[in-house]
């Protein structure tokens, strides 16, 4: 986290978030059960698994639920001057 918050969806909650770790797990799936029938690692994909290239978080927000990539909740904060530090 290496700014302040604010929720571009409901616009105002500055303080209460939830920050979700994503922790991705490569696995190959069955087309007709649906079994998991491989787990990979980042040291064994195979030729044709592309290694997750997403967020390490997410953000949401706990007033109104939206969740957004952390940039998105900085950015807005950024781009609205807090009226507490005036």
């Amino acid at each position: 986290m290496s700014g302040p918050y604010l929720c571009p969806g409901c616009k105002t909650n500055r303080t209460r978030f939830n920050v979700i770790e994503q922790i991705p797990k490569g696995i190959k799936m069955d087309p007709q059960s649906g079994e998991i029938v491989e787990e990979y690692s980042n040291d064994n994909l195979d030729m044709f698994h592309i290694p997750y290239q997403g967020s390490k978080y997410r953000v949401q927000c706990a007033a109104c639920g939206l969740i957004e990539n952390e940039e998105t909740f900085i950015a807005r904060a950024n781009s609205q001057k807090n009226p507490f530090l005036s």
